[in-house]
């Protein structure tokens, strides 16, 4: 159970205003600094079978999903399975041959050769020249669905999937500049093809296991469904009601319950999880590769991830939803945001420098501070497509989680409880 703190401007007041408020049906929450742990949850799992927000819930994490599959990756390269700058064709050699659109919303058949090889690195960056098509108006986007299926599940197997993105031209140069999208996804089949597994059984195996995340994977096992938060979005009203499929942020809508021998395992959007399950891997950022006597990645790969790889022009040029997220004082590293300089007023640099962190599109967020050697994370369901988005329907979620940061952090700097004589 989670513990009201009956703080005025407590982490719990936070999420229950922002559920009586009709913004969310529910979130879970949690700030960890230093061994002193804070949990809150607010409203409700089934908003009409009353099962409320716990602990324990499971979440559907979307994006908060790519960090993880980025972390694996990195354990190849630590082990010398592979390397950063390893062409990918190597490993998937239907990308041997690469087009490159000549205008990202052109004809598909207007194109141009890719000048290098698409790398490990350039997946880890999101610099490879794929996308989401669900962002773009042109011809690539009816393509990608076409070929890929779902955004978060998919009836593609897996090596189809892979045929299938190769067989699309680039919307850019591989390493010319960021685009967010389908990079992880590929990744995680890569690490799949080099394990000769499932990426699910790769993640099991390497870091849930090891880390004890025993709630987190691609399929909620059915003893623990009844732990599974509803799939909660809203009307052309911004009425909060629940959802018979599973909404993408990119405007697709997939199955409304994944079929137990699907295949396709989406390692940029595909996890369930819960609070302390995501706790125990975002500590791994504030231990240099380690947490609690367990090592996944060596202190220098883990700093390598933490580093901002964009250049500055990379960095002004990307925009994401109509925003410019790294263009000020935010970087990107191998798979996480990372703080360059701190500013108070943004949500993605309230941290320390150093601060990595990365969102879901469901509206999940965390962030690990080294400086101040603290976690924040905070899960909801909020199933909202960009259209929605586009309207202000929806986005209550981000307030939510920005007063949480606000709330939180106001706990980081109490005094650490000095031990009782």
């Amino acid at each position: 159970m989670c513990r009201d703190m009956n703080r005025e401007h407590s982490i719990q007041k936070v999420l229950r205003d922002a559920v009586e408020g009709g913004q969310l049906a529910g979130a879970a929450a949690a700030v960890w600094r230093d061994g002193d742990i804070e949990t809150a949850c607010a409203g409700w799992r089934d908003m009409e079978a009353q099962l409320p927000i716990e602990v324990d819930t499971i979440f559907r994490i979307a994006s908060m999903t790519k960090p993880i599959t980025s972390l694996a990756a990195l354990m190849l390269v630590d082990e010398g399975k592979m390397a950063l700058h390893d062409p990918i064709s190597e490993y998937a050699p239907e990308f041997s041959q690469m087009r490159v659109l000549k205008s990202a919303d052109g004809p598909l058949d207007e194109t141009e050769n890719s000048k290098r090889a698409m790398t490990f690195e350039d997946l880890l960056t999101h610099r490879s020249g794929l996308t989401y098509g669900g962002v773009h108006r042109g011809p690539i986007a009816r393509a990608y669905k076409e070929a890929l299926g779902g955004d978060i599940d998919s009836e593609v197997a897996p090596d189809d999937w892979i045929r299938g993105l190769a067989s699309l031209p680039l919307i850019d140069q591989p390493g010319s500049a960021m685009y967010y999208g389908r990079s992880t996804d590929l990744l995680g089949f890569l690490i799949g093809r080099i394990e000769g597994s499932s990426l699910g059984a790769v993640l099991e195996r390497r870091v849930f296991g090891p880390l004890g995340m025993k709630d987190t994977g691609f399929v909620v096992p059915n003893e623990k469904q009844h732990r599974r938060a509803a799939a909660y979005g809203f009307d052309d009203t911004g009425r909060l009601t629940k959802r018979t499929t599973w909404g993408g942020a990119w405007g697709d809508v997939v199955v409304p319950e994944r079929p137990q021998n699907m295949a396709y395992e989406s390692g940029g959007q595909g996890l369930w999880s819960t609070v302390d399950d995501y706790l125990k891997f975002a500590r791994l950022f504030l231990g240099n590769g380690a947490v609690d006597g367990v090592r996944l990645l060596r202190p220098e790969t883990m700093g390598m991830m933490m580093t901002n790889q964009l250049t500055d022009a990379q960095r002004a040029r990307f925009v994401l939803l109509g925003q410019k997220p790294f263009a000020v004082g935010r970087g990107f590293g191998l798979g996480v945001s990372v703080v360059l300089e701190t500013d108070k007023t943004d949500l993605m640099r309230r941290g320390s420098a150093g601060t990595v962190s990365w969102p879901g599109a469901y509206g999940g967020w965390w962030q690990a501070d080294p400086e101040q050697k603290s976690v924040l994370i905070f899960l909801a369901h909020n199933m909202v497509d960009l259209a929605q988005m586009a309207r202000g329907i929806g986005l209550g979620v981000w307030a939510a989680i920005e007063n949480f940061q606000t709330a939180a952090m106001a706990w980081e700097r109490e005094p650490a409880k000095q031990p009782s004589v």
